[in-house]
């Protein structure tokens, strides 16, 4: 019986990583969609709705799986936060199917101004599901990219433990979401010119798998021909382990002790503690 508890406790914190996250992709993907084949909105309408779609997610998830929606995130915390690593790969597929059928939604619903917008699906509206190396047009490289990933992952996992961290000067639970959501839109406007700021493997992964698979024959390469695919994967996690450790370093290992309020804790689930 406690197994059979502990397999549904699982698999209900996976429904909510899957249902967090494709909110987060619908209205991410979906905003970008809008912009590169619309016309409508701009670089702060696309940082604005990706933010939102955070918050929106994290609302949805947080009191079930405490809302990682990132395995950036869940690696982090499992590495750091005492995160059970038995539940990593669960939450990280979870997440990576979510952001999947969120972008075969947008993929659909998105499908006629796409084509008349790019009617060869080529790298022109490739950016609207998947991140490129100076946006698809800047003279940014693989390991330009590659660092900038790093960089805006570790600022993200950084911020989100001091944000969340109740022995710190948290906010309130039900303000969380939307300070991360501030987070996201901060990161969006400051650190993406170079790779789309992803900071999330799932992001990254699911909608570029959706694409290839609805008629984007190079989903995988960047504007150069070279294989991309694997820098918003490898880097963000990179990223969210040097954030979370700078953490612990600079800040968590000064404050008081209280295993009760420690964040990334996921037993009770009363409060946006586990991000």
């Amino acid at each position: 019986m406690a197994e059979r508890l502990k397999a549904r406790g699982l698999l209900g914190e996976m429904a909510a990583e899957f249902a967090g996250t494709m909110i987060l992709i619908l209205f991410g993907v979906g905003v970008v969609a809008q912009v590169a084949a619309a016309g409508i909105g701009d670089h702060d309408s696309i940082a604005w709705a990706w933010g939102l779609g955070v918050t929106l997610g994290v609302y949805v998830a947080a009191r079930t799986s405490g809302a990682h929606l990132n395995p950036a995130v869940t690696i982090a915390l499992a590495a750091f936060k005492g995160f059970s690593w038995r539940k990593v790969a669960p939450y990280v597929l979870a997440q990576t199917v979510g952001a999947f059928v969120a972008a075969l939604l947008v993929r659909f619903n998105y499908a006629e101004v796409l084509t008349k917008a790019d009617p060869g699906l080529t790298i022109k509206t490739q950016g609207v599901f998947s991140t490129l190396p100076g946006n698809g047009t800047l003279p940014v490289g693989t390991w330009g990219a590659f660092g900038d990933q790093i960089i805006g992952t570790a600022i993200l996992l950084f911020l989100i433990l001091a944000i969340t961290d109740m022995r710190n000067n948290a906010p309130l639970a039900n303000l969380a979401p939307f300070i991360i959501g501030l987070l996201v839109v901060a990161i969006g406007m400051a650190w993406g010119t170079n790779a789309g700021y992803a900071i999330n493997p799932a992001r990254d992964f699911g909608p570029r798998l959706a694409s290839f698979l609805t008629g984007y024959e190079t989903a995988w390469q960047d504007q150069y021909g070279q294989l991309y695919f694997w820098v918003p994967i490898v880097a963000p996690v990179i990223g969210g382990l040097i954030g979370a450790a700078l953490y612990q370093l600079l800040v968590g290992r000064f404050l008081p002790v209280d295993d009760d309020t420690e964040p990334g804790r996921v037993p009770e689930k009363t409060s946006y503690e586990t991000v």
